[in-house]
């Protein structure tokens, strides 16, 4: 079945409210002082039942420009609206607002209900018909039925109630496959059952027992009980009002504003990209920088508008911008927004949001940047694929970059395999992709890096990629660092090495001091057996800068002329292979060995013999068993 919301729009005391009670039998106005004023100040609901056995949700707006703030919290849901004018006022101020909303939010489908027939002779009512086609022409509701209707005698309701019938068979579907989002408009308690919260299901399903976010609080609750109509559900759909009973969670941690969505497939946003158009009414155009409250869902934010190719907005102009917000909203690609001026406050404008998510505030007055940003706008899926990929240097997996373009788990995956194919994307076996671009910025970074270590340390097989990583790629995981890496040596752009890394063709090269210096180290380690001095005590020996003589002994060791096997102790190569040798036929016989057998067999103190053994034992040559090493494995 469909589910759809219809929604009221008009000028105050047009009688919108008793329309609605009227048609449902239901009296919006819950509020003592509405009941006082007469006027609708708040959200009001109700449901209907349509004669064909539809069933839709109802929300009745208020109509005072005092309040358009809660009519903003309210409209943005809506899939019809009955846009309802007094046949004794005709069009109003608020008529004409209300409409530029409905406008700005691109609202399809719609009815023009006149209410107050009863108070105006038929002359009248077809004077105010004619100013009210004149007033839609050009607009969604240029072709829509104008039903004039008494809601106290109850003249043309019925035919209201068909038309709404005939037009619900052209409102589109809400997505039920998409994830769920309800921008929350009431917040209360109920005794005995805890904290509800009432909203608009935008799109998705939700159901009883499932997990939800509260965002932008960053909240994480169950469902406990649902509610749509009145009636207890088990599970509700896109295009119904809902009532959700979360469990664990108190009135005051949550408000008008915030969002209930699937777990981990939104998250706040201070920062928008957007297609921003003023309203051609405005007197006056809109600067850059300028103040500006921001509506979205059921929000209300307080930002700036960042003018990214001009200074000034005209009135009835549109262009790309950027939207920086006070406080985090929860947004979608796609999703439309309207914008009122800080003070006073009337609706200026709107738009649509193309990124949710954009990587940085630009700069203005560049050409490449509204290129982009018509890519996000009206691209195809690659080039929207691309685009995400190129505003971020890190890799992306295919969920990120599916919920940044809001494309089909199998149109990105396609879209991903065109661009790898053209050269445009690599994708590491992490399943992590980077835009070739970007991948070609980082690897040019790196190899400036690589050149400048070589030469400072040119006998070094290459910098530690523990080194590297804090060095240039601190703001990115293990993965997408390890990433990187991949693919730079899978393209054979870097050496790695274990754990080092180096520039493709780069080889240590010892001059011929250097070469002459290794020969007396080597000399030395080789006449020293299994017991050399302490590196400290002999490195003056070698007549080399201490640092040198240092990199020349890492050199040594990298090489596997020497074994490091103490801060302090290094052996020649054939020395420790020949104690390692000793010893593993030692314990061929005796199955196990203790310190004093080393040192026994190989003539070395204690000083010399734990260090040796605890480097087999990091070899797994040997294995410590208490105060004994038996072998690691059988030979």
């Amino acid at each position: 079945m469909k589910y759809f919301i219809i929604g009221t729009a008009g000028h105050v005391d047009h009688g919108k409210t008793e329309l609605i009670k009227r048609l449902t039998g239901i009296d919006t106005d819950r509020l003592k002082e509405e009941k006082k004023r007469g006027i609708s100040i708040e959200l009001g609901f109700a449901h209907l039942t349509l004669p064909s056995g539809k069933k839709a949700g109802i929300v009745d707006v208020p109509g005072h420009e005092r309040f358009i703030k809660n009519m903003l919290a309210g409209v943005m849901g809506f899939d019809m609206v009955l846009l309802v004018i007094a046949a004794d006022e005709g069009i109003m101020p608020q008529t004409r607002e209300h409409m530029d909303i409905l406008k700005l939010l691109q609202i399809k489908k719609g009815i023009v209900v006149v209410t107050k027939k009863d108070l105006v002779d038929e002359d009248w009512l077809n004077l105010v018909i004619e100013d009210i086609k004149e007033f839609v022409k050009g607009s969604f509701l240029e072709k829509a039925p104008i039903i004039p209707v008494s809601s106290i005698t109850g003249e043309g309701i019925s035919t209201l109630l068909a038309e709404i019938d005939r037009v619900a068979e052209e409102v589109e579907e809400k997505s039920r496959s998409h994830y769920a989002r309800l921008p929350i408009d009431r917040v209360f308690t109920i005794a005995g059952f805890g904290t509800v919260v009432t909203g608009t299901l935008w799109s998705g399903e939700l159901a009883v027992g499932e997990t939800v976010e509260i965002l932008p609080r960053g909240l994480t609750k169950k469902i406990r009980n649902l509610q749509v109509h009145g009636q207890k559900v088990e599970r509700a759909f896109a295009g119904q009002r809902v009532a959700i009973n979360l469990a664990d969670v108190e009135v005051k941690d949550i408000e008008r504003g915030d969002w209930v969505v699937t777990i981990g497939v939104l998250k706040p946003t201070r920062l928008l990209d957007v297609k921003f158009t003023v309203l051609a009414s405005q007197e006056k155009p809109v600067r850059h920088r300028q103040q500006i409250r921001f509506y979205l869902g059921t929000a209300e934010r307080l930002g700036r508008v960042l003018l990214l190719d001009r200074e000034e907005l005209e009135p009835g102009g549109e262009t790309y911008a950027q939207l920086m917000l006070e406080e985090p909203v929860v947004a979608d690609r796609f999703d439309r927004f309207i914008i009122r001026s800080y003070s006073p406050m009337v609706t200026i404008g709107g738009g649509e949001i193309l990124d949710p998510y954009p990587a940085r505030k630009y700069k203005r007055f560049r050409e490449d940047v509204m290129e982009s940003l018509k890519v996000k706008e009206k691209g195809e899926p690659s080039a929207l694929v691309l685009n995400v990929l190129l505003n971020s240097l890190k890799p992306l997996e295919q969920k990120v970059i599916e919920q940044k373009t809001t494309l089909a788990a199998r149109v990105v995956e396609e879209s991903l395999n065109q661009l790898i194919a053209a050269n445009k994307v690599y994708r590491s076996g992490e399943k992590l992709y980077f835009a070739a671009d970007n991948y070609a910025k980082i690897l040019a970074k790196t190899k400036e890096f690589l050149q400048s270590y070589h030469h400072q340390y040119p006998l070094r097989a290459g910098v530690s990629k523990d080194e590297l990583k804090s060095k240039l790629f601190n703001e990115f995981s293990l993965r997408e660092f390890t990433s990187f890496l991949e693919i730079a040596e899978e393209k054979k752009e870097l050496k790695v090495s274990g754990n080092k890394v180096a520039l493709i063709d780069y080889v240590p090269r010892l001059t011929a001091e250097l070469e002459k210096a290794k020969e007396n180290i080597l000399n030395y380690f080789k006449k020293a057996s299994l017991m050399p001095e302490n590196l400290s005590a002999v490195l003056p020996g070698f007549n080399l800068k201490e640092d040198l003589a240092l990199e020349l002994i890492n050199y040594l060791v990298e090489q596997g002329e020497l074994i490091k096997i103490d801060e302090e102790i290094y052996l020649a190569r054939e020395h420790f292979e020949e104690a390692m040798a000793k010893i593993k036929k030692l314990l061929l016989e005796k199955k196990e060995i203790v310190i004093a057998d080393v040192r026994e067999l190989l003539g070395i103190s204690r000083k010399y013999a734990l260090p040796l053994l605890e480097t087999l034992d990091q070899l797994k040559i040997t294995r410590r068993v208490g105060d004994k090493r038996v072998l690691a494995r059988r030979e």
